[in-house]
């Protein structure tokens, strides 16, 4: 009998382990990022790093299109009280893989463009690189206070189909959420 006991406590343990490795390796990171102000609006360059888990790219490569949200505030800095925000945006990103061409295609869902890419890694790397996203004009800030800007990566599971939603809202395997990282908007 303790036999038994300790081959499941053995079991238990090294399932938590491979979860907890496979979530190490997993999610969103913003490395890098730089606002620019050009006509009298700021824009957003940056890099963020995707990793997918084994089950989302497992979906992606059965044909299930994954889509990423950059969501990005602006922020007006106070110092005894929270910061309002001034703007909040979004930005939506779908990645595919076309089933003939075996092509990973990258489409700005805001602005309806498209990117092909010959390996997921080229997609992921396209993916993460934002360029020139307007972010906010300078007319709604205020020149006598200072802001602060903030950025996130997300995948959107409401985006996925809806007979996946449930499972991937469950598990931690599917949440691929980067923390908020915030600069302040130089003037």
């Amino acid at each position: 009998m303790d036999v038994t006991l300790a081959s499941v406590h053995c079991l238990l343990l090294m399932l938590a382990w491979g979860t907890a490795s496979a979530l190490s390796t997993q999610g969103f990171e913003v490395t890098d990022a730089a606002t620019s102000l050009n006509n009298g609006v700021y824009y957003v360059d940056a890099e963020v790093e995707i990793n997918f888990s084994e089950e989302s790219t497992q979906a992606l490569q059965s044909g299930v299109a994954l889509t990423v949200r950059y969501e990005m505030e602006v922020r007006r800095i106070r110092r005894w009280l929270w910061d309002p925000p001034v703007a909040r945006l979004a930005s939506r990103y779908q990645l595919a893989r076309h089933a003939l061409s075996k092509q990973y295609v990258v489409r700005n869902l805001n602005l309806g463009t498209t990117q092909s890419f010959p390996t997921m890694q080229a997609a992921k790397i396209g993916l993460g690189r934002i360029s020139r996203f307007p972010l906010v004009d300078r007319t709604l800030l205020d020149g006598q206070f200072d802001y602060r800007w903030r950025m996130r990566a997300r995948l959107d599971i409401g985006a996925l189909p809806a007979p996946l939603r449930p499972l991937a809202y469950l598990s931690n395997l599917w949440h691929h959420d980067s923390e908020w990282h915030e600069w302040p908007l130089t003037r």
